[in-house]
């Protein structure tokens, strides 16, 4: 389509070795030309068969000279530590900064001990990270009673520790989630409150957690406002990234490859206050 990018994932969504027929098919669309080795230990059998199915994915990866996608410990279960084998495969294999991590919700339980250890590892393996807020904290933490987990992993720690982190929306309408609306400024907003990132910097690490981290994580190509690069931007009805995520306001213009495909009006309210006829469109005058 002239309108649309499409990454595809050869994703075994009830496990690799789990579910029949799982390690043929995956094989199979890589050979149709998918581009994403796909996976979810945490759906296997035993933790060692999760590791098993780890290791064989990102060996499948290094042979085809592709990237990797998995659903890694979105679970409460502490125990469920397959992202250090995640990461420990990646540096084995060569991968850095070519493979992405998923969910990681069993950090928001693990011992604080053991991710200090697991945080710089995931950094030297060069691991992308997608966090989902809003799909996160409506999925983690329901058989809780209270206090109730937010459900969120450790959104903080692995900005500091340099890590590349982006915001997913995960799921748009389905059984996980109902109320998606493909905004990603609406997931920035959930991930702000969530992780309790309100300071101003941290606000606008949230925002590049929508735009320029998933970039980075899905190696497109020519994205930026840079010369050279594909002429692919949204103008905003807002004064900064901030105000953006704050307001999460109309998409004024949509470009694709430098064409104007879609046109919103500004947003105005017009005021009857007597004697005080007005607009206000609810920007910050800069």
């Amino acid at each position: 389509s002239p309108y649309l990018d499409l990454q595809l994932v050869a994703f075994p969504q009830d496990g690799y070795y789990r579910s029949p027929g799982a390690v043929q098919l995956l094989e199979k669309a890589l050979d149709l030309g998918v581009e994403v080795v796909g996976g979810i230990p945490h759906f296997e059998r035993t933790m060692a068969e999760g590791a098993a199915s780890v290791r064989a994915l990102c060996e499948i990866a290094a042979a085809r000279g592709l990237r990797v996608d998995l659903h890694c410990d979105e679970t409460d279960d502490p125990l469920s530590r397959h992202v250090e084998t995640l990461a420990y495969e990646t540096l084995r294999l060569g991968l850095q900064g070519r493979v992405t991590a998923s969910h990681l919700t069993s950090m928001h339980s693990m011992d604080n001990a053991y991710v200090s250890k697991l945080i710089p590892l995931m950094a030297e393996a060069e691991l992308g990270v997608v966090a989902n807020p809003l799909v996160n904290l409506v999925l983690q933490g329901r058989q809780d009673t209270y206090p109730k987990r937010r459900g969120l992993t450790r959104v903080p720690e692995l900005m500091a520790a340099g890590l590349t982190v982006a915001f997913g929306q995960d799921c748009v309408m389905d059984p996980w989630y109902p109320l998606g609306s493909g905004n990603m400024l609406e997931v920035a907003h959930m991930g702000i409150h969530a992780a309790q990132l309100t300071g101003y910097e941290q606000m606008r690490q949230c925002f590049l957690a929508v735009t320029e981290n998933p970039a980075r994580i899905l190696g497109l190509e020519g994205y930026g406002l840079e010369p050279g690069c594909y002429a692919d931007l949204v103008v905003l009805q807002a004064a900064d990234a901030v105000e953006a995520i704050r307001l999460q306001p109309a998409c004024l213009y949509v470009f694709r490859r430098g064409r104007l495909i879609a046109q919103t009006p500004p947003v105005v309210a017009q005021l009857h206050l007597p004697g005080r006829p007005a607009q206000v469109d609810f920007t910050r005058q800069l």
